[in-house]
């Protein structure tokens, strides 16, 4: 997928896009689409042909303003990629992230493609494979504000008519680094696929798609959006003897729960209750 579009959308946002995901999908995206705009609260590397840098804060929707507008599409990665404390939590993945749709839908903006989590269902017992119908189970602060992002995202398509994608993301590297992530990992090349796939894709009303490699060991399903045409390349059990050459520290708890060090974090439950 390195041709060029001019159909549909045409002039594409991305928020966090200094991040490390945003720095991926910055370079997978150049030159695909006529206009590729880039926000973010920390420097950004000057801009190449065709893309435009506005630095604004996603927490001020009078700066937010500019940055959506003559937008298509935004991609919503700004925010928050680990656990933290609530104050963070609710600032930066929680009130930001209303404020970006809610700037988007007065902007006219038609489709908002959001970064979500594997942690918004990490308390799911690992040994069920979960489908994209398996109700919402955070395991943590973090995955708490990857779910009201869903919801938020299903409220925004189902009430304002806007297009919206929810992304779960899996592990996010070059490469897979531990036991779990030979499940759960999303390669950079297959990151960049997926998330062109749901800006470009036309005519959906809300999806839901697991962001994870073509792993054999993958225990997520997302045959039920097949329509989606992802079809990822890369495959974490390649790096299987490189792996499990390493100790392992994985917890009893991480073992046993889709979320992994998430659902450890904290944990004073019951384990034998959790199904």
């Amino acid at each position: 997928m390195t041709e060029r579009t001019d159909q549909w959308p045409r002039r594409v946002l991305i928020t966090g896009a200094a991040g490390a995901v945003g720095s991926v999908l910055r370079a997978g995206f150049q030159g695909l689409y006529k206009h590729l705009r880039l926000t973010d609260i920390s420097p950004l590397e000057d801009p190449a042909p065709g893309e435009e840098i506005m630095l604004a804060d996603m927490r001020d929707m009078a700066a937010l303003t500019p940055v959506m507008a003559d937008v298509d599409c935004v991609v919503h990665l700004a925010g928050l990629a680990d656990e933290d404390n609530w104050e963070k939590v609710s600032s930066l993945a929680i009130d930001g992230c209303y404020t970006v749709f809610e700037a988007a839908r007065l902007a006219g903006v038609k489709r908002i493609v959001y970064a979500s989590s594997n942690h918004a269902i990490g308390f799911h017992p690992r040994s069920k494979a979960l489908d994209l119908d398996v109700p919402l189970r955070p395991d943590g602060r973090y995955g708490l504000s990857n779910a009201f992002g869903e919801l938020l995202g299903r409220l925004y398509a189902d009430k304002y008519g806007m297009s919206i994608a929810a992304v779960r993301i899996g592990s996010f590297r070059p490469k897979p680094e531990d036991r779990r992530q030979l499940m759960t990992w999303l390669s950079h090349r297959d990151a960049v696929q997926l998330f062109r796939r749901c800006v470009e894709h036309p005519g959906y009303h809300y999806v839901c798609v697991y962001g994870v490699s073509a792993n054999r060991d993958a225990n997520w399903d997302n045959s039920q959006v097949d329509w989606l045409g992802y079809q990822p390349q890369d495959n974490a059990a390649d790096y299987e003897a490189e792996i499990l050459a390493q100790p392992d520290d994985e917890d009893a708890i991480a073992k046993a729960l889709h979320g992994g060090r998430f659902c450890s974090d904290e944990f004073d439950g019951d384990l034998t209750k959790i199904r």
